[in-house]
């Protein structure tokens, strides 16, 4: 089993949202746009890798809007350096076998690079890291993102990653400074990153000075049944919830320790800041939570909202009052950071060109898009010095920001949360 990993303001969290390593081979990908290679005023095809089908459909399947719509926003521009740019769009079928055909289609289709959107990018790496093409997109599928040789691979969400997982400070200063006391802190056995996640923030928690009354890192892929979790709960007096799980099994989990009658001053959520969940029936049972949000969320507008809003209602339709979700963001930027590689690569960019000019570049915020700067020339292989992002709570009408500001943490010195995965 394998979860997204996203950055939090708290901890490295275990995004379950649907993702099995027990995966049935898909048969091929879909979506290619034919080109040419880039060549003086030639198109320049770059492809996006994301699951569109499969088991990770649910979360990835609208990936290609943030992708195709800062392509279209830049061709509308001019393109870069003249050059017009072609999208490829592949669909990884939610495949460890498909996956590592996507990457092998890309190259042969003559790709300057690739994005990746997609929590099986692990399974496939290896080969644009031996071709020498470049790699951008969303570091939550694994550790590669920082690990040596691939340093063909520039993560436009986090920087980079340390493949230790260190515990960060933040999430349990959070709970500190809503009144939490002691921690109910919930993850996926079968899932590494999911109890990781989990036993972080039992341990940034217990920093923070509140104690952990549950630990429970045993429940099964997509439970929904949380009935004895929610009595231990209230037993161990509970009073701060975080569960590192999916949409389901979150939502199962409030609604059975609200009905236990546990009197909850702070629960948080890696997942679940959407637009959609709004309507469904599960709003009312997470009245009151926190979710967390790595990129700005466009309720809290600047030109990098702005402009990605307008992109994406001129070219994907996607009106500003569907708020893009996680995937759509890590596409955008996947696409944007890329674009700034070929800018910078020159008239004629090369893929080892394209590599060498992205590592120059030492302050990359995705115009502002991202809550930290991000130093490529410094970051291969550690987190950035602060691992910041929003907290959106849930109120009768929609999201509201904790705060304006992102709220940041910090990786706690000699700690490590790797041995859990």
């Amino acid at each position: 089993m394998v979860f997204v990993q996203k950055r939090h303001p708290g901890v490295f969290v275990g995004v379950a949202t649907v993702l099995v390593l027990m995966l049935v081979p898909g048969c091929g990908s879909s979506g290619s746009t034919p080109g040419t290679a880039s060549g003086s005023k030639s198109p320049i095809k770059i492809a996006l890798i994301t699951s569109e089908t499969g088991i990770a459909a649910a979360e990835f399947q609208t990936s290609p809007q943030g992708f195709l719509a800062r392509i279209d926003l830049q061709n509308a521009d001019g393109g870069v350096n003249g050059h017009k740019i072609v999208p490829i769009v592949i669909n990884d079928q939610g495949s460890l076998t498909t996956v590592a055909t996507a990457v092998q289609q890309a190259i042969s289709e003559g790709v300057i690079g690739i994005v990746s959107d997609t929590p099986f990018f692990f399974g496939a790496y290896k080969n644009a890291q031996q071709q020498g093409v470049p790699v951008t997109g969303g570091s939550f599928d694994g550790p590669e993102w920082g690990e040596q040789p691939n340093t063909n691979m520039f993560a436009s969400d986090t920087g980079s990653i340390d493949p230790a997982y260190p515990v960060n400070d933040g999430i349990g200063k959070f709970f500190e400074a809503h009144g939490g006391t002691i921690v109910g802190s919930y993850g996926y056995g079968i899932s590494p990153s999911s109890a990781r996640s989990a036993i972080g923030t039992a341990d940034s928690s217990e920093r923070a000075g509140l104690k952990v009354g549950v630990l429970d890192t045993s429940v099964p892929f997509g439970g929904v049944d949380f009935t004895t979790e929610a009595l231990t709960a209230k037993s161990k007096h509970v009073d701060a919830v975080y569960g590192g799980m999916d949409n389901d099994s979150n939502f199962a989990l409030v609604t059975a320790i609200q009905q236990a009658g546990v009197k909850l001053k702070v629960a948080d959520f890696p997942t679940g800041y959407e637009p959609d969940i709004i309507h469904t029936p599960a709003w009312q049972a997470v009245q009151g939570v926190y979710f967390t949000a790595e990129f700005r969320p466009t309720a809290i507008p600047n030109a990098g909202t702005e402009q990605m809003a307008a992109a994406l209602q001129k070219y994907q339709q996607r009106s500003p009052s569907n708020f893009p979700t996680y995937n759509i963001y890590e596409s955008w930027l996947g696409a944007d950071l890329m674009i700034k590689g070929l800018e910078l690569a020159g008239k004629n960019p090369t893929h080892a060109a394209v590599i060498k000019d992205l590592r120059q570049v030492k302050a990359y915020t995705g115009n502002g898009l991202l809550p930290v700067s991000i130093d490529y020339s410094t970051i291969f292989g550690h987190n950035t010095s602060e691992s910041c992002g929003w907290y959106m709570q849930a109120e009768e009408n929609g999201f509201v920001a904790a705060s304006q500001t992102p709220i940041c943490g910090g990786n706690i010195p000699g700690t490590s949360t790797a041995s859990s995965s």
